[in-house]
């Protein structure tokens, strides 16, 4: 492959927003990274509530419990927020880039044997081979990371073009195992 080859994807918001959000990837408090960190808050303040309703039957010795039990819960509640806080700020980034996506007139993807190029309206994105670690390939999308990080959705090209630049991305990037 001496020669440039041009992969022009369609920048259908809906497309890229399907992939992006699916799963609850979008949710604050039950996407997959704060799900569990949501439970267990809830369990931990369920059960301060429980025991600040029963403290009139612990002994004076044992009230020191209701103190520790809060302080879990309060150390749950600063995990659970850390996540939401990273879940939102992902979020922003991800409706960041469909705002410009949605906006693009040109978005295409150019390889040859040394580089590859992301051009999303004149900005372009350049990468060497070698600077990409990873990637994968679903029934849905293609995902590539390295020096920069893409999602290419199959719906945003044809067949023909995605089995094209999975096999070309088998090729090229070399992943350490």
């Amino acid at each position: 492959m001496n020669e440039e080859k041009v992969i022009t994807l369609k920048p259908d918001r809906k497309i890229f927003e399907d992939i992006y959000f699916s799963g609850n990837q979008g949710s604050l408090l039950f996407s997959p990274t704060t799900k569990s960190k949501t439970i267990v808050t809830i369990a931990a303040a369920v059960i301060v509530f429980i025991v600040f309703l029963l403290k009139d039957l612990l002994s004076k010795e044992n009230a020191g419990i209701l103190y520790f039990l809060s302080f879990i819960f309060l150390l749950c509640a600063v995990f659970l927020s850390v996540s939401v806080n990273k879940v939102s700020r992902w979020k922003k980034q991800v409706n960041h880039y469909l705002n410009v996506l949605e906006k693009c007139k040109v978005y295409e993807i150019r390889f040859d044997n040394n580089f590859f190029t992301v051009n999303i309206d004149g900005e372009k994105e350049t990468s060497e081979w070698k600077d990409f670690e990873y990637f994968d390939s679903t029934h849905e999308f293609i995902s590539l990371e390295g020096k920069y990080n893409y999602m290419f959705p199959r719906k945003s090209m044809s067949e023909k073009e995605y089995s094209f630049l999975k096999n070309t991305l088998k090729e090229k990037v070399k992943i350490d195992q």
